[in-house]
């Protein structure tokens, strides 16, 4: 996968998403993009058209798929950036922001919250 040139998304998110994949260590030649139909609402546009980007990153065998605007470069972005969420999530989950926003809500509900778990013989 190249990294696309995204017209439609800002330049500071493309900067940011660009830093933590760096941080990360993803290579992108590791994730394979596909593009596939749409389904859903949306009517004809919808379903003519292979919209819907599907990334798959073979090092550890996570698939996102998404479809959520109807352009195809911004779900590609969105897709990167939930593919980054996740590997982040899976690799230091201390310093994912899904964890924070995850834990936000939690709050909000009044829950306790949710920590990581450390890994068999590792020391807390």
């Amino acid at each position: 996968m190249n990294f696309p040139e995204m017209s439609d998304v800002t330049p500071a998110k493309v900067a940011d998403l660009r830093a933590r994949i760096a941080r990360l260590g993803i290579r992108l030649s590791d994730i394979e993009e596909t593009f596939v139909r749409g389904s859903g609402k949306g009517g004809q546009k919808i379903n003519k058209t292979a919209n819907c980007v599907m990334l798959r990153y073979t090092n550890m065998d996570m698939v996102v798929r998404c479809q959520r605007e109807r352009k195809r470069s911004i779900n590609r972005f969105l897709a990167l950036r939930e593919l980054v969420d996740r590997v982040e999530f899976a690799v230091s989950p201390q310093t994912s922001r899904k964890l924070e926003e995850i834990n936000a809500v939690r709050k909000k509900k009044g829950l306790p919250p949710m920590t990581v778990r450390p890994e068999k013989g590792e020391n807390v």
